[in-house]
C-alpha cells in the first residue's frame, strides 16, 4: 500500500508539473485589445531625458513594443536583433521599454551595457517602475513581452520566459509581416551572428554613423579574435559570404568599414562583392 501511495503521489506531481509547463503565460494586452499610451523617459540620444509615448507617436501605424523585464544575454540579444530589424522597416514604429523600480540603476546599467542593445531604436525607462504601465497588466515572471500592433490595437502578443532566436523570433517576424505586408524576414535575412564576441564589433561596423577610427579599432578587435578562435573565423566567413552573395557587402556600414568587410569576405568567405 505504501508503495502504491508513493507512486500515486509521484504521478500526480508529474502531471501537475507538466500542466504548469503547458500553461500559457499571459503578459500585457492580448490580440484585439486596445494599445493604451504610456510614458517612458528616453535614454539614448537624441531622445535622452525626454518624456516619450511610443504608442501616441505611432498613431495608427504599425508598432513593435519590446518590454524588457529581465536583462540577460538572451533577452538583450533578442531585443537587439528585433529592434534593429523593425527600425529599418518603413512606416513601422519601434519602442524598447526598460522596466525597473530604480531609474538610477537602470540608467547605470544601460550606460555599461548599451552596446548590447539597438542604440538607434527609441529606448526608454518606464516611469511606472518594474510593473510597467498599469493598464497593460504585464507579467513580471516573464523575461520579455513583445507586442505587435496597428491602428491602436494589439495584433500579436509574445510573453517569453526564455527568448529563443531560433524558435520565437521567426514567429515575431511573421506577426510583423502581417501588419506591414509582404513576406516575413528569415533569420538568414537578418544575418544573425551566433558568436557573441563578434556581435558587438560587427554591429558597430555596420553602423553608417561609425567614425573611421571606430571602424579601424573594432576591425582590429575582430582580426585579433579570429586569429585566436577558429570558430569565430568560420562564423565571420559565413556572415561575409552571405553579405557578398546578397549584394549587401557594399551597403552595410561606412566606406571604411566596407574595406574591412571585403577583406574578410575574400580571406574567410572565399568571395568578394564586386
Amino acid at each position: 500500500m505504501y508503495l502504491i501511495r508513493v507512486l500515486t503521489i509521484a504521478l500526480a506531481a508529474m502531471i501537475g508539473s507538466h500542466a504548469m509547463a503547458q500553461e500559457k503565460l499571459f503578459s500585457g494586452p492580448q490580440p484585439g485589445e486596445k494599445l493604451a499610451g504610456f510614458k517612458v523617459r528616453g535614454f539614448f540620444e537624441p531622445l535622452a531625458g525626454k518624456e516619450l509615448d511610443f504608442v501616441q507617436q505611432a498613431g495608427k501605424k504599425p508598432i513593435v513594443l519590446v518590454f524588457i523585464h529581465d536583462a540577460n544575454r538572451q533577452s538583450l540579444r533578442f531585443s537587439q536583433i528585433l529592434a534593429n530589424y523593425s527600425i529599418g522597416l518603413e512606416g513601422v514604429h519601434t519602442g524598447v521599454v526598460w522596466l525597473s523600480d530604480d531609474v538610477t540603476d537602470a540608467e547605470n546599467f544601460l550606460k555599461r551595457s548599451g552596446h548590447a542593445l539597438a542604440r538607434k531604436a527609441p529606448t526608454g525607462i518606464s516611469v511606472d517602475g518594474r510593473e510597467g504601465p498599469g493598464a497593460y497588466g504585464l507579467n513580471r515572471n516573464v523575461t520579455l513581452t513583445v507586442l505587435v500592433g496597428k491602428e491602436n490595437q494589439v495584433t500579436a502578443n509574445f510573453a517569453l520566459v526564455q527568448p529563443s532566436i531560433q524558435v520565437d523570433l521567426p514567429k515575431v517576424l511573421e506577426a510583423i509581416a502581417k501588419v506591414v505586408g509582404g513576406e516575413a524576414a528569415t533569420l538568414e535575412d537578418l544575418l544573425i551572428v551566433s558568436n557573441y564576441k563578434l556581435q558587438g564589433p560587427l554591429s558597430i561596423l555596420a553602423d553608417r554613423d561609425a567614425s573611421n577610427e571606430d571602424a579601424d579599432r573594432y576591425a582590429a578587435t575582430i582580426d585579433a579574435l579570429v586569429k585566436q578562435d577558429e570558430t569565430a573565423g568560420k562564423e565571420l566567413g559565413r556572415v561575409m559570404s552571405r553579405l557578398s552573395k546578397t549584394g549587401m557587402l557594399s551597403k552595410r556600414g561606412t566606406a571604411r568599414a566596407q574595406e574591412h568587410f571585403k577583406k574578410w569576405a575574400k580571406e574567410y568567405g572565399g568571395t568578394v562583392s564586386p
